[in-house]
């Protein structure tokens, strides 16, 4: 980066030091509209700083973000799921047995892609799969 550059985006971030919330705010509003609903000026000064640098420089590169994205995904026992496995769930005095078959999961007779899709069929209502199924902290 050139000195210009560095010497300019340094200015920038040194000028939102002495910026209470409603400032912070404003320039928020200014740069990328509507500003996240922070009440902490601390904290959106930093978010707006970093979201100028990255800007300024292009952010995280492609190998950081892929990191970054797979070790942000939720750790669930929904991995382990293989095929041939059997999952039980009793859900208003029901008990209900889903089958892991290639491909998805067969639960009453009926054949479904996800355990989330089991779990709406059995209670009307979305749910996360893993979670209803047990294989996921907060289950039941």
């Amino acid at each position: 980066m050139a000195n210009s550059h560095r010497s300019q985006l340094h200015d920038e971030l040194n000028a939102l030091v002495g910026l209470d919330l409603r400032e912070l705010c404003q320039v928020w509003a200014g740069r990328y509209g509507a500003p996240p609903p922070l009440r902490s000026p601390g904290f959106l000064r930093h978010l707006l700083a970093w979201r100028i640098q990255c800007e300024a420089e292009g952010g995280l590169d492609k190998q950081v973000l892929k990191v970054m994205t797979a070790s942000a995904a939720p750790k669930t026992k929904a991995s382990a799921v293989r095929e041939g496995s059997r999952l039980t769930r009793e859900w208003q005095g029901r008990a209900y047995e889903v089958e892991a078959v290639e491909g998805g999961f067969l639960c009453d007779g009926a054949s479904y892609a996800s355990l989330s899709e089991v779990a709406r069929a059995i209670t009307g209502v979305r749910w996360n799969g893993p979670r209803f199924f047990g294989l996921r902290d907060g289950a039941k």
